[in-house]
């Protein structure tokens, strides 16, 4: 009654019939409110930088039909007979070394552990749980999944933490997630955030880590995305058009919209304009290339480039990798650091990924409440 004497007073409804239908409504609605569960999807880490783990992270990740899309015995052969077992004690040292950086730990798992946390604080007064898996080794999805089966959900929904789609990471989180979920008698509703790219709190998070540093004192800026090989953007367009026939480099279009290029200029563009730079200050480039066939430019030979100019500083975004992992803490922070330094230049300064940033946070919170209404 205090409640229903509280609306009257207020002027919320006009009368008691009206106040007691509403808290009636209300109540009913609370009482059928979806039980709604969340899936974050990250790519992955080995359990530990010991060779062994490295070997069995690598081997599950680079037999992804979707990473390396070759034939399947053509796979086999190059990634078990030949990636792996050499790269395998390399990779472990160099894991080793992010392992230090992240004070023991895997910082790409740090960081979206802290996500989930934060992200699980903010519907801490309703009926959400929030669940973290990585797409290869550990939490796996499997286990996660089985969980999230257990617990009946009315409404699952999957949000891979990748800002632009690509099928070898967007993709092939998605299709494992499925072929899971499918073999349940009963599927739930089920809600896919396919790429946020444009997501306010994702940009504004790059944009503040931009205010610790000043722009001026540095020659270029480099936006510098994950790689792709060439075919695999490619395979987005109909029949025989290509990547290359698409503006990808500067527009945007119902076309190109789930095209990788296309997204990480269009990310760029959107970074850019809120710190205030012109096209000719920054380059986007790539990374992480297996061959010459990938998306270019190579973000390697652009601050070898620079260092040849006579460039003595530069500052480069990651914007690909919303946590820091071994892709930007080392592969940019240290070994572009090496080359930067070989052909003259001083600095190369990474601004930090979204991490835990609560603007970043927001922005996911935001996407979520807009899959639940």
């Amino acid at each position: 009654m205090k409640c229903l004497f509280f609306i009257v007073k207020t002027g919320n409804v006009r009368n008691f019939e009206q106040a007691l239908k509403y808290v009636v409504k209300l109540t009913l609605h609370n009482r059928y409110m979806k039980k709604t569960g969340v899936l974050l999807l990250q790519l992955g880490t080995p359990d530990s930088p010991k060779t062994s783990d490295v070997r069995r992270y690598l081997t599950e990740f680079l037999n992804d039909p979707r990473v390396i899309d070759i034939p399947w015995i053509l796979r086999k052969i190059l990634v078990n007979g030949i990636i792996v077992p050499f790269r395998a004690p390399k990779s472990a040292k160099i894991y080793k070394e992010l392992w230090e950086l992240g004070n023991g730990v895997s910082p790409l798992k740090t960081h979206t552990l802290k996500v989930q946390e934060m992200l699980q604080n903010a519907f801490q007064n309703e009926d959400v749980t929030v669940e973290m898996a990585m797409r290869y080794q550990n939490p796996s999805m499997d286990s996660v999944l089985e969980r999230m089966h257990q617990a009946n959900y009315d409404e699952i929904i999957i949000l891979p933490l990748f800002p632009q789609y690509a099928s070898a990471s967007t993709g092939s989180a998605v299709e494992k997630a499925m072929n899971i979920i499918r073999k349940w008698w009963v599927i739930p509703e089920l809600k896919i955030i396919s790429q946020f790219w444009d997501n306010e709190g994702y940009i504004d998070s790059i944009v503040e880590n931009t205010k610790q540093f000043n722009l001026k004192e540095y020659d270029h800026v480099l936006f510098s995305y994950h790689g792709l090989p060439e075919r695999q953007v490619d395979k987005v367009y109909e029949g025989t058009d290509l990547c290359a026939d698409e503006p990808c480099e500067t527009e945007l279009n119902d076309r190109n919209k789930f095209c990788y290029k296309a997204t990480a200029f269009a990310t760029t563009r959107l970074i850019a304009q809120k710190i205030g730079l012109t096209h000719d200050q920054y380059t986007v480039c790539f990374q992480s290339r297996l061959d010459k066939k990938w998306l270019t430019p190579f973000s390697d030979k652009v601050v070898e480039e620079w260092g040849k100019k006579g460039a003595k500083k530069l500052l480069v975004f990651s914007p690909s990798f919303v946590a820091d992992c071994l892709e930007t803490l080392i592969e940019i922070g240290e070994e572009y650091q090496e080359i930067f330094e070989e052909h003259g230049g001083e600095k190369v300064q990474l601004v930090p990924s979204s991490n835990t940033h609560p603007l970043f946070v927001n922005g996911l919170e935001k996407l979520i409440r807009q899959k639940m209404n």
